[in-house]
């Protein structure tokens, strides 16, 4: 145990110094060759190592190479820098290293707080055994899309997870032109079909049709075929859009379909804009991120359902050997999922949520939000950008303007060129059907100087990509 002691205070000053140093480092910088050889094709060792050795390892070839995402000027994808105390905290959960199946003992019943109290930061009805933590989204929208499948299969007199979906009228699936590509994953392994997958087309904000929904949905109806859920997005990944969610819950509930929002990213934005979310506690079901927004360390997903029987009917199957009778009426979380194992991701997402408050966490997505549209401001007031979508949580989607050339090619080949260069880090989309950049603010420790060089790297890196004089300064 004294070299555990001693390698433990290693790692934790390892820890401190890469955390306090992200600033002064490269966003993000390319793997060397040497360094990439070692990641990728060592040989397992005969012998063991020692801690010590090991640490020389990540300090030397692991932490030089992050994916970026700890530095302010990241504005990549959706993925946050990791929560101070999420970080001190999750080796404790390593330590113990429960399953949270189920069972009496801290890792369960910590995740009942933690679920109620997402659920509550949300707006989001909750009963309690109403929400489970997933490893991600991803795995929240399967068991959310799996509980509204199995929900349309019995109200029709039927058991799908005893009798398949073989015979059966096809169950169709409604989402956005903007919709996440989990939804699709979902409904493929659980053996929808992606014909079955009907994709509603936009408005020029980017946001579901709700009059195009209401003529698929009967549609489908006069074919003979099943619509059974309609997913809704609360925060797209592309432009932050959200779209009518109680205009479509109307409409779903028209139906009996079963509603569901997307919600991994962007629901947390109800905290800056509750108008704009409006209907969002109307879903039957609600998938979040805590490691996005909130900087819980990944990985950690979130499902909350309004009646958590649905899901016990869609999932629960107890072995002899896990037969629990001191368990509560709730049972365990492993009856609501797909996960027989679970790790204790309840400590991370506590210790965060604890250390922000309900205060700090509402100041952060305020701070981030601001930003964004700090961003667009600029963005409109610039002569060589243009705003490529309404921002609405902290995603700001725009496109440069450059004076001849390819517009397409040029902003298609704008973020690699950014990521190159090291002091800066976006990502590019395409948003109707165009080449476009996309930036999101997630940092708390993002600044309005931040959006400037940003600004300015997208410039000079066009700049490099077509031989042209810079367009502007930094602004």
């Amino acid at each position: 145990m004294d070299e555990l002691r001693r390698a433990a205070g290693r790692a934790a000053g390892l820890v401190a110094d890469h955390l306090g140093g992200v600033r002064e480092e490269p966003v993000w910088r390319p793997v060397e060759a040497g360094d990439r050889d070692w990641l990728t094709d060592q040989d397992l060792p005969e012998a063991g190592r020692g801690l010590d050795e090991l640490l020389d390892d990540v300090r030397g070839r692991v932490l030089p190479y992050p994916m970026g995402n700890g530095h302010p000027r990241f504005f990549g994808w959706v993925n946050s820098p990791p929560n101070p105390a999420g970080v001190l905290i999750e080796p404790l959960a390593a330590a113990l290293n429960p399953s949270c199946a189920g069972g009496d003992h801290a890792g369960p019943l910590l995740e009942r707080t933690v679920v109620r109290w997402l659920a509550g930061l949300v707006g989001f009805p909750h009963r309690p055994g109403g929400g489970l933590l997933t490893s991600g989204a991803s795995m929240a929208t399967i068991i959310c899309l799996a509980t509204a499948r199995q929900r349309a299969a019995l109200a029709d007199g039927w058991d799908v997870r005893e009798e398949g979906l073989s015979g059966r009228p096809p169950m169709v699936l409604y989402v956005s032109g903007e919709g996440h590509s989990c939804l699709r994953k979902a409904a493929e392994l659980l053996g929808l079909g992606s014909r079955q997958i009907r994709t509603v087309p936009v408005d020029a904000a980017f946001r579901m049709d709700v009059a195009a929904l209401r003529t698929m949905i009967a549609e489908d109806l006069a074919a003979g075929r099943r619509p059974f859920c309609v997913a809704a997005s609360a925060g797209t990944v592309n432009s932050g859009a959200v779209d009518p969610l109680a205009d479509i819950a109307a409409v779903a509930a028209g139906h009996g379909l079963w509603f569901h929002v997307d919600g991994a990213y962007g629901a947390l934005g109800v905290l800056a804009d509750a108008p704009a979310f409006a209907g969002m506690e109307l879903a039957d079901s609600l998938a979040l991120d805590p490691h996005k927004w909130l900087g819980v360390p990944v990985g950690c997903g979130c499902a909350l359902l309004r009646d958590p029987s649905e899901a016990r009917a869609a999932f629960s199957l107890v072995p002899s050997y896990l037969v629990d009778d001191n368990a509560d009426e709730l049972g365990w979380f492993a009856e609501y999922g797909p996960e027989q194992t679970r790790p204790f991701r309840a400590l991370k997402t506590w210790a965060t949520m604890s250390h922000l408050g309900r205060d700090g966490i509402v100041r952060l997505v305020g701070h981030t939000t601001r930003l964004a549209r700090a961003l667009a401001a600029r963005v409109e007031e610039s002569g060589d950008f243009e705003l490529m979508a309404p921002v609405v949580t902290s995603i700001a989607a725009f496109r440069y303007r450059p004076p001849s050339g390819d517009p397409d090619a040029i902003n298609r080949a704008i973020p690699s060129a950014v990521q190159r260069r090291g002091v800066t880090f976006l990502t590019g989309t395409r948003l109707g059907g165009a080449d476009a950049l996309r930036a999101c603010v997630l940092s708390p420790d993002t600044t309005e100087d931040d959006l400037a060089v940003l600004l300015h790297e997208i410039r000079t890196a066009a700049k490099e990509l077509t031989g042209l004089p810079d367009s502007g300064g930094l602004r």
